[in-house]
């Protein structure tokens, strides 16, 4: 889509080159959904690519994905051998259904602050404790967990003139046992549902749920609850108002699949635990 309202594009070199943040501008990362639709109150983009982030930084923190990290790039990351849930990269990678085109343009940080629920990068963030990591306008940072980040379908924690700098992984989730579980209505199509779980190193539960709900839901237990139990939280924790309704889904089938990979992703890690 050519966006024919816009007069200027910035490339800012370094964080000061980026100035003043005016109504009319937008950043531009991968583009794969800026140039998919009419943009009539645009008329300056700010191309993030100059800014030359590294897409993975290992760190003793954890992995740090920047923004502008590619699908494609963050799918062929090698972990350590360590990090035993890092086979969730791969899987939510490959839960981003779309030509290689697309792999290889839309970025992590695009798939964040989109807030879409079947977002894949969102459910990864989720899964792994993700915190999002954040610049403003006078200067500084603030870190969002990506539960609190991500608000509602398409719309974010952002402030005016704030910008996604990357999410942070933490070490401590990149080496829990995990169970990935996910459905969609057509082979090739959007996410409908999509749960994950993990067991951490002090023997406590955690199951995300994400594309069913309108935002990621985090369920967090001191060790493995019995089945009932986690049914009674996934009943308190999510009402029904909850569950998304779109072409991809009803909210019905959405709560049902929703259950049915709890239980089994209790079934997978839990076993005699229980």
């Amino acid at each position: 889509m050519d966006l024919n309202a816009i007069t200027t594009v910035a490339r800012p070199r370094s964080r000061d080159d980026i100035g003043a943040f005016a109504d009319g501008d937008a950043w531009l990362a991968g583009g794969t959904w800026l140039f998919s639709e009419p943009q009539p109150r645009l008329r300056r983009l700010i191309d993030l690519s100059t800014l030359d982030w590294a897409p993975l930084r290992v760190t003793d923190a954890g992995l740090f994905v920047g923004a502008t990290c590619t699908v494609a790039t963050l799918n062929a990351f090698e972990a350590p051998a360590s990090w035993t849930a890092a086979g969730l990269i791969g899987q939510c990678c490959r839960a981003f259904l779309a030509s290689f085109k697309i792999w290889n343009m839309a970025t992590v940080g695009g798939n964040l602050c989109m807030a879409l629920p079947a977002g894949p990068m969102i459910s990864l963030s989720a899964a792994l404790d993700g915190v999002c990591v954040i610049w403003t306008p006078e200067g500084g940072e603030r870190r969002l967990s990506i539960f609190d980040f991500v608000l509602s379908p398409q719309h974010n924690a952002l402030r005016e003139g704030e910008l996604l700098r990357g999410v942070q992984l933490p070490g401590a989730a990149l080496t829990r046992r995990t169970a990935f579980r996910r459905a969609s209505l057509a082979p090739l199509g959007r996410s409908g549902v999509l749960v994950t779980g993990s067991i951490a190193a002090d023997g406590g539960f955690i199951l995300c749920v994400t594309a069913s709900t309108r935002g990621p839901v985090r369920l967090a237990f001191d060790c493995v609850p019995r089945p009932d139990a986690l049914v009674q939280r996934l009943e308190s924790q999510i009402p029904p108002n909850q569950y998304h309704d779109d072409v991809h889904g009803r909210p019905d089938w959405r709560r049902h699949m929703t259950f049915e990979f709890a239980e089994e992703i209790l079934s997978e890690l839990g076993g005699e635990r229980r």
